[in-house]
């Protein structure tokens, strides 16, 4: 398979990411119930010592003293961008059968730095867990850094999951490897706006049909139903809407309600409208943004546009005036294609461009 190579190399003496090793470690374990690591995204608790989570772009940081960290996770959990301090962020692979333990950092200078991780796949598959860091003899976790005031929530598809990013080649499918939910136009957009994002998106999901389902629909298999939980097919924890209050909330669904010629465009709107109230039921002070693209194009881009304009200004009508519409330019393959047509990792740059000027704009965040 062709796909690019993430940029994973290190600041030479300084930084390094190496193959993982195998319990027990020497070090300092700390557990993931100290006060210090601060978490980012829809995390269930319910053992405090393996939190897990399912969701793309779930983090997890820490300021550590010490010239060495190691990370613990259930082995098999997937794929992690790691960055220390302010050197290139770089992957990090859970990947194998049995290692739970992978060196993030070797050699750094003394004093404090910086640790912040970033699930970048979506996990249902996977069912990952954190389990701790590994600091050198002696070191120990510091007050983590205040998050920005400014939050995001991205609802979305395959697209905001960052499906096949790294690949460059249409004909691919999906696989792990190749999703990279850091280099989305979602986690660069919170970047470019140093803002803080929480993201409820998965592969193949629609509003009110997830892709080749049935003209009916799919009730139990659509973003209304995942969007009232912590995990994806896990009905075990309702998320606590007080946990994260956005200020604007992305919503970029449709695309796969309007695939394979087999859709219904009343029950689509029908959803759309349905879901935009639930939105609102939960996030009562947040602006809305209904988004559309980038791979739809043609008639099904002219459904999708029209739909959502017809169901922001009915909300409007009705008395939500903090609905609005967003649509990205529809990709066309000049910045090349990831996995089965979705958008590469350009593409996605040039939709964080379009996205960052419009909430820019939209919320005052100069």
């Amino acid at each position: 398979m062709k796909r690019i190579t993430l940029l994973t190399l290190f600041v030479a003496l300084t930084l390094m990411a190496s193959a993982s090793t195998t319990l027990p470690v020497k070090g300092k374990v700390i557990n993931p119930t100290d006060k210090n690591i601060q978490y980012i995204g829809r995390i269930c608790f319910d053992n405090p010592m393996r939190p897990r989570f399912t969701f793309p772009g779930t983090q997890i940081n820490a300021r550590f003293t010490g010239t060495s960290l190691k990370m613990i996770a259930k082995p098999k959990s997937g794929y992690f961008m790691a960055q220390i301090d302010e050197a290139e962020p770089f992957k990090v692979s859970f990947m194998s059968e049995k290692d739970s333990v992978v060196t993030l950092a070797t050699a750094l200078s003394k004093g404090v730095h910086l640790v912040r991780l970033m699930y970048i796949i979506e996990g249902y598959d996977m069912k990952p867990d954190f389990r701790g860091f590994v600091l050198d003899e002696g070191g120990m976790l510091l007050e983590a850094p205040a998050l920005p005031d400014r939050r995001i929530e991205f609802i979305g598809n395959s697209i905001t999951c960052g499906y096949g990013n790294e690949s460059y080649e249409k004909n691919d499918h999906f696989e792990y490897e190749t999703e990279n939910h850091y280099l989305t136009y979602a986690q660069q957009t919170t970047r470019d706006l140093h803002a803080v994002a929480h993201v409820v998106a998965r592969s193949g999901i629609g509003v009110y049909r997830s892709y080749g389902g049935p003209k009916t629909g799919t009730p139990e298999n659509v973003m209304t139903t995942e969007y009232e939980y912590t995990n994806l097919y896990d009905r075990s924890e309702r998320w606590d809407f007080n946990r994260y209050q956005p200020q604007v909330v992305c919503i970029n669904l449709g695309t796969n309600d309007l695939s394979t010629n087999n859709y219904d465009v009343k029950l689509l709107k029908q959803a759309y409208k349905k879901f935009l109230k639930q939105v609102r039921q939960h996030n009562p002070n947040a602006k809305i943004v209904y988004l559309c693209g980038s791979m739809l194009n043609g008639k099904e881009l002219e459904i999708a546009q029209k739909t959502l304009n017809e169901v922001v200004e009915e909300a409007k009508t009705e008395g939500d005036q903090e609905v609005y519409r967003f649509d990205f330019t529809p990709h066309t393959g000049d910045l090349y294609y990831g996995a089965d047509w979705h958008p590469s990792v350009w593409q996605h740059q040039k939709m964080a461009g379009e996205l960052t000027a419009y909430l820019r704009a939209l919320m005052h965040w100069f």
